[in-house]
């Protein structure tokens, strides 16, 4: 008999596939004017996106990226994590598309930690391993599951959400938005790790704990 469960690979394609067929009509960034304008990253000109690199400067290579391919060093922080952007910045050929992806490597206990996308709702599938993925919504309701590979989930725009590993095995993930750049808060760095930094006296009577307890949490991100 044969086996009716997807695999990563057919779910990794019909995120693709989702993402390139709903952009036009919801994506956050906005519709292209043109075939394609491939960024120009070195331009000096400020607008709200990226110049277009000339034409006759764009090559094959502009519309192909292969940052996902090689594993990520989830020891580099103490999260467990890895992000790795396949953004305009990582990719210059995704501007004015209003899409983008992530690739998200996640070790046993490691934690994506909550963080939110303040320009794009997120969808994503696990590739391998088991990940709790939650999000809060406005509301202060908790949504989550444990997914496995082949499952997916989706995120609002704007929702703080979560990827923790809770199985015994190296997680993968493969996440989309429908922006080049969606942007990502990370709760803890943008509370205790900002420069300048977040008053103690802001962060204690919000987290209702003593200042002490503040500096110490500053002192493990530093």
């Amino acid at each position: 008999m044969m086996n009716s469960q997807p695999t990563p690979l057919l779910c990794i394609t019909t995120l693709f596939l989702l993402l390139l067929t709903t952009s036009t009509t919801s994506s956050a960034d906005p519709e292209p004017l043109q075939d394609f304008c491939v960024a120009d990253l070195q331009s000096t000109t400020t607008i709200n996106g990226f110049p277009c690199k000339p034409a006759s400067q764009v090559t094959s290579d502009d519309f192909f990226f292969s940052g996902f391919t090689n594993e990520a060093n989830t020891s580099s922080n103490d999260f467990g994590s890895f992000v790795t952007p396949g953004n305009v910045e990582a990719f210059p050929g995704l501007n004015t598309l209003g899409i983008s992806m992530n690739r998200v490597d996640i070790a046993p206990g490691g934690i994506n930690p909550p963080h939110h996308h303040p320009r794009a709702s997120e969808a994503g599938v696990v590739v391998q391993g088991q990940v709790l993925v939650g999000f809060v919504t406005t509301a202060g309701v908790y949504h989550s599951r444990v997914l496995a590979a082949s499952e997916m989930f989706v995120i609002p725009r704007g929702l703080v959400h979560f990827q923790l590993n809770v199985g015994i095995e190296k997680a993968i993930l493969i996440t989309s938005f429908n922006s080049q750049l969606p942007g990502s808060v990370v709760a803890p760095l943008a509370l205790f790790a900002a420069e300048p930094s977040v008053p103690d006296r802001v962060l204690a009577r919000s987290f209702l704990v003593g200042e002490d307890v503040v500096r110490s949490i500053k002192a493990k991100f530093r």
